[in-house]
């Protein structure tokens, strides 16, 4: 039998990070969906209660026009049921959405022919029952995009610790170095198996080449104070909002040495930093491409 799961709701003041808020939410494992009209709401939730999903968050704001004046009957509708659920409403200052409307040059979604305050304002007088009800009112006026998110992790990991990513990605040189790398990670200094003729037809994926390149000499030194640097700066990459990071491995061809530090790698680096737990996997871009 299927439970009911806790739904946050999320709305707010436009221009005040909800998308950003929703981007720190599926970082953290819930299910989001966005702009939904809220008569349809009772019916997602729903939906929602006969599914596998933990915790599902629920964008709605006035871009869904006059179907955003149905979100009160549709909350009710929530709490006369057996649904938790919470509302979140993002605020900030008139002078912030303005700044922030202004940066991105786009209008209000109120304020038509007027000027960006007369939509805010107008967003003010129909939300602001809305805002009184709120179970978690946050104030980004002075918040910026790495800070809303370690907010947002603070409030809503409900005890799971904030991680990080790491895609360890083994690559061939002669096939160029990854664009979306963010550290580049050498092993043509390691003795190539591609010279043993025993070797060479296989990858770095069997246990045969991955103890020739484990095992050669300094690679263990070499791949040890490599996750130790790692380790970190994995504090460093939280604190600034990073929670994905591209280490790219490289060898001459992709195929033998890369592919067996990789795999390693990801091994050693699918640990907990502190209270940081880190979820690295290896992937082989140029593997097979020979």
């Amino acid at each position: 039998m299927k439970t009911n799961r806790e739904v946050l709701i999320l709305t707010g003041m436009s221009g005040a990070g909800r998308s950003t808020v929703a981007h720190a939410l599926e970082d953290l494992g819930w299910y989001v969906v966005d702009n939904v009209p809220a008569a349809l709401l009772p019916a997602l939730v729903e939906q929602a209660n006969a599914s596998d999903i933990s915790s599902m968050a629920v964008v709605v704001d006035v871009r869904s026009g006059r179907f955003f004046d149905d979100l009160t009957a549709s909350l009710n509708k929530l709490s006369d049921g057996s649904t938790t659920h919470r509302l979140l409403f993002l605020d900030a200052t008139d002078q912030a959405l303005v700044q922030r409307f202004e940066s991105t040059r786009r209008p209000h979604p109120l304020q038509g022919t007027d000027r960006i305050v007369d939509g805010i304002a107008r967003e003010r007088v129909k939300l602001e029952e809305l805002r009184s009800s709120a179970d978690i009112v946050i104030d980004t006026s002075n918040l910026n995009v790495h800070q809303l998110e370690k907010r947002i992790g603070e409030v809503f990991a409900e005890g799971h610790s904030v991680g990080i990513r790491i895609n360890v990605l083994s690559f061939g040189y002669k096939y160029g170095i990854p664009v979306d790398a963010d550290l580049v990670l050498d092993c043509r200094f390691i003795p190539n198996p591609h010279w043993i003729p025993e070797l060479r037809p296989l990858t770095g994926t069997s246990n045969k080449v991955s103890e020739q390149v484990l095992t050669s000499e300094g690679v263990e030194e070499f791949i040890a104070s490599y996750v130790r640097l790692i380790n970190q700066m994995v504090p460093g990459y939280i604190h600034e909002g990073k929670k994905f990071v591209t280490l790219a491995v490289g060898c001459t061809g992709g195929k033998h040495r890369s592919v067996a530090v990789a795999q390693e790698l990801a091994t050693r680096l699918s640990a907990t930093v502190g209270s940081i737990p880190i979820d690295a996997k290896a992937v082989h871009r140029d593997m097979g491409r020979e």
